[in-house]
């Protein structure tokens, strides 16, 4: 870790005001066109072979160096829609759109890992680093993938991090196994017969419909999912009328759908579509349902998390380094996972605001953290001689 450390040490700082850059210019999924640009501009500078366009705005970088395998690593780059409310030096400039997730670290760490791989080339093989778009919304991984991702640039393992506010600054949190959940969308729309709200035996309540759903909804996880098993059905969304003496037509729902199995997701998309289909039934009333399948299980590879378990302690310290624990929230990284065996690490934060909270900001003593870690994950599976 020392040797590390004090090779990035010389240029940390540097490594800080790109971050705090990217953090005063946030783009929204695939519209991360300025983002794009600055990423590919540093990696050239470095000495990175660069392609452009993946998925409208990915980046991936490509480092050779001698005979061996191929890792990838992965940082997404896309910030939210929500309006910032810390007053910061390098505060947003997009009215409306924050780096409220923490994508700026993400790429800044990469990037400053980049910049060390490159000017030390401790290892022999192929390093793919992977800047993708859209994480946050519009399944950017996936885009990826079907733009032949693995087929242009062929991976053994794929890695990846998130920062994790509440947990100790610069700890490494790793779990083996199913680690974060599937995340579907569905959307429903009830359609009745608006009316009088004095009148009601003249018209066709879809609130009423739409309320039995919604209840219905919560004895899925408590009655058909196993007690061992996890699951969650969240209704996000519900939209409904204009004034309280008039009945409306329709009745709009979103719900938010998590599991942490294939088998799960499967019977939580059949018993929702079926608790809307004889509800509706039971009101009289019609519907139109669309369910969405949008990111998988993350499943992280057992002998790729050890790896990073090994490394991480070798050049962290065992103080360091935890098994962490399945969350209920969703990345899709579990998308390169289900092509290439790798691990997704969280990496904590420190104390500050949650992700998603419009006062949030990314530690940047944690970019140090990240940087280190990256390098050593490249120098020991793609060791020469030695990897510390």
């Amino acid at each position: 870790m020392v040797r590390i450390e004090q090779h990035i040490g010389q240029y940390i700082d540097e490594m800080i005001t790109i971050r705090r850059q990217l953090h005063a210019n946030p783009e929204l999924s695939f519209k991360e066109k300025a983002t794009s640009q600055l990423v590919a501009s540093f990696l050239r500078r470095y000495g990175w072979e660069v392609t452009t366009g993946l998925a409208g705005t990915g980046v991936v970088g490509t480092l050779r160096n001698g005979e061996g395998r191929s890792i990838g690593i992965r940082a997404d780059m896309d910030a939210l829609p929500i309006t910032e409310e810390r007053d910061l030096p390098y505060k947003s400039k997009n009215e409306g759109v924050m780096h409220a997730c923490g994508h700026d670290g993400h790429t800044t760490t990469l990037l400053t890992a980049a910049r060390y791989l490159a000017e030390t080339k401790n290892f022999s093989g192929t390093v793919h680093l992977i800047f993708q778009p859209a994480e946050e919304n519009g399944g950017g991984a996936n885009h990826m993938i079907q733009e032949g991702l693995f087929e242009k640039f062929p991976c053994d393992e794929i890695y990846g991090l998130h920062n994790w506010p509440g947990f100790a600054e610069g700890n490494v949190y790793y779990y083996a196994g199913a680690m974060m959940a599937s995340c579907d969308n569905v959307a429903i729309k009830v359609k009745g017969v608006g009316g009088h709200g004095g009148w009601p035996h003249l018209a066709k309540d879809p609130v009423v419909a739409a309320a039995a759903m919604v209840t219905a909804f919560q004895s899925i996880v408590a009655r058909n999912v196993s007690p061992l098993e996890n699951a969650v059905i969240t209704v996000g969304v519900l939209k409904a009328g204009t004034a309280s003496n008039i009945i409306p037509e329709t009745v709009e729902m979103q719900l938010s759908v998590r599991s942490m199995s294939a088998g799960v997701r499967t019977l939580l998309e059949k018993r929702i579509t079926a608790v809307v289909k004889e509800q509706a039934a039971a009101f009289d009333v019609d519907y139109e349902i669309d369910y969405s399948k949008e990111y998988p299980v993350l499943i992280n590879s057992e002998q790729e998390t050890g790896f990073i378990r090994d490394i991480a302690t070798a050049v962290l310290g065992a103080e360091q380094v935890h098994q962490g624990a399945q969350r209920m929230s969703s990345e899709d990284f579990a998308c390169y996972l289900e092509h290439v065996p790798g691990c997704y690490i969280g990496l904590g934060n420190g104390d500050s605001a949650m992700l998603h909270n419009p006062k949030y900001d990314f530690n940047d003593n944690i970019i140090l953290t990240g940087a280190i870690l990256w390098g050593a994950v490249v120098e020991q599976r793609l060791a020469k001689k030695q990897a510390f």
